[in-house]
């Protein structure tokens, strides 16, 4: 080895140009087989040969190298429930379908020609914009549960909301209701093993989605996260939306610093597709979950054959599938509007094609409005989304920056036809490296229930104006748009 020591001393130079073209020759080859876009292919190129170490990390981090074999692996677990339960979700599904209006119609038919369902009648939607309304309505409802309660959510921290909700699950795990937990490994690092002691002592079920692990295969931890915030009771009762389980929630843990946000309760056949989501994400986290017909049946009760109640179709999203169904309804959505696309989202980042249809929208004469946080809870994606807002003003797109407080909600109202509430935010994240979920209602209360909030809000908040004269910063946001893509 003495000679290769000295050989490299020698030839230091060359070694090290010879060792930086099979980087870039490799880059670009694993690059290429990848068939990203032009354009996303170019940029990793040029950062691979500019800056080889410092793009190398980043991309480790944050680029999806471990990503086909996740998703081959989280289709193992999706087709093996599929062979198991889908018949008899199937034949215990409710008969009667809601009739929708010709614009709701062609805007479900997406959802439905991407694998996402149908949309179904809910027996009741309530819609919950103050943290401690959701918290009150969430107690009352695991309270009343009577087998089993399924919770999923990307943050739940150890701090009074999420203490509060776990010593309130050991004491119904204790009574004898079945209590499984799954969060996010990222989201809820600080929730460790001794913080659930209590519930796990008790006899509840707790497991970490993507768990973080020290090794070169998982270096790439900000990707293949659970963003959905699911609580399924009984298989008949759930909640969704962007409330996490932790202080900023709540005004009395957190005051006038609580965030705004927006959730929802849904009970009837909805239910049954959000408790296979959770299923699915269940199993793939490592728990255990019986799949005979009769325990099944427990899980999913027969659903309604009455034709009473609210259409609801339930979309779900995550990086195991490329046709990221979210995304594809925004934009869908967005282009059938003909009067009105009110968005509210604490994280706008579009990409160009979510981009394009709001201007190209507003060209059409729908009145476009967007309400965003005047300051995020992230410094680099605030400054981002400076750079898309300040496009979408000139677009003329009517842009608001609300707070502080902090806004978290995610929700989209199109026309008088089609209200969401959801967990994704207008991001690649959220649109293509996370799991995601959302609830669209197509029914004109729980619209115009919405577009209430939302003119409440905007009515609080400034509009966005162009930040002029500031180079410095103008320059800083540039460089954080350049991350769009991960943030």
């Amino acid at each position: 080895m003495e000679w290769v020591w000295e050989f490299t001393r020698a030839h230091a130079l060359q070694v090290v140009v010879a060792a930086y073209v099979f980087w870039v020759i490799g880059a670009v080859w694993t690059l290429l087989l990848q068939r990203r876009t032009a354009a996303s292919t170019l940029s990793w190129i040029f950062a691979f040969a500019a800056l080889p170490f410092i793009s190398g990390l980043y991309y480790l981090v944050f680029g999806p190298r471990r990503l086909h074999r996740r998703r081959a692996r989280y289709g193992v677990v999706r087709r093996a429930i599929a062979g198991q339960i889908q018949e008899y979700i199937r034949s215990s599904a409710g008969k009667a379908k809601p009739k929708l209006s010709a614009e709701a119609d062609a805007m479900a038919m997406v959802v439905s020609r991407l694998g996402q369902g149908d949309p179904t009648f809910a027996t009741s939607v309530k819609l919950l914009d103050t943290g401690d309304n959701y918290l009150s309505a969430l107690e009352r409802s695991m309270r009343a549960a009577k087998h089993h309660i399924h919770c999923e959510y990307y943050i739940w921290e150890p701090d009074k909301v999420g203490t509060r909700f776990r010593d309130l699950l050991a004491e119904l795990a204790k009574g004898g209701v079945k209590v499984r937990i799954v969060i996010d490994a990222m989201g809820s690092r600080a929730a460790n093993d001794k913080f659930w002691l209590p519930l796990t002592d008790a006899g509840g079920e707790v497991r970490h989605f993507n768990a973080l692990k020290l090794s070169l295969g998982n270096l790439n931890f900000a990707n293949f996260r659970t963003h959905r915030k699911i609580v399924v009771i009984d298989g008949s009762v759930a909640f969704l939306g962007g409330k996490n389980l932790h202080d900023p929630v709540s005004a009395t843990a957190s005051g006038k610093g609580a965030w705004r946000d927006m959730h929802t309760r849904i009970e009837g056949e909805p239910v049954r597709r959000l408790q296979r989501l959770f299923v699915e994400n269940w199993i793939y986290a490592g728990g255990q979950f019986v799949l005979d017909l009769e325990n099944v049946k427990q899980y999913f009760p027969q659903a309604s054959n009455g034709d009473g109640g609210r259409a609801v179709q339930i979309l779900a999203s995550g990086p195991d599938d490329e046709r990221y169904s979210i995304h594809a309804f925004f934009l869908a959505a967005i282009s059938s509007a003909r009067h009105r696309v009110w968005i509210t989202t604490p994280y706008f980042i579009p990409d160009e094609p979510l981009e394009s249809v709001l201007k190209i929208a507003v060209l059409r004469g729908v009145d476009v409005q967007l309400i965003v946080p005047h300051v995020g809870d992230s410094k680099i994606v605030t400054a981002a989304s400076r750079t898309y807002c300040d496009a979408m003003g000139e677009g003329g797109v009517r842009v608001f920056e609300y707070g502080p407080p902090m806004l978290h909600a995610k929700t989209m109202i199109v026309d008088d036809t089609m209200g969401m509430v959801g967990t994704a935010n207008l991001d690649n994240r959220s649109f293509r490296l996370n799991f995601e979920v959302a609830a669209a209602f197509y029914d004109k209360e729980v619209v115009e229930q919405l577009a209430k909030t939302f003119a409440e809000d905007r009515a609080i908040a400034r509009h966005h104006k162009r930040r002029r004269g500031r180079r410095l910063s103008a320059l800083l946001e540039s460089l954080a748009r350049l991350a769009s893509p991960v943030l």
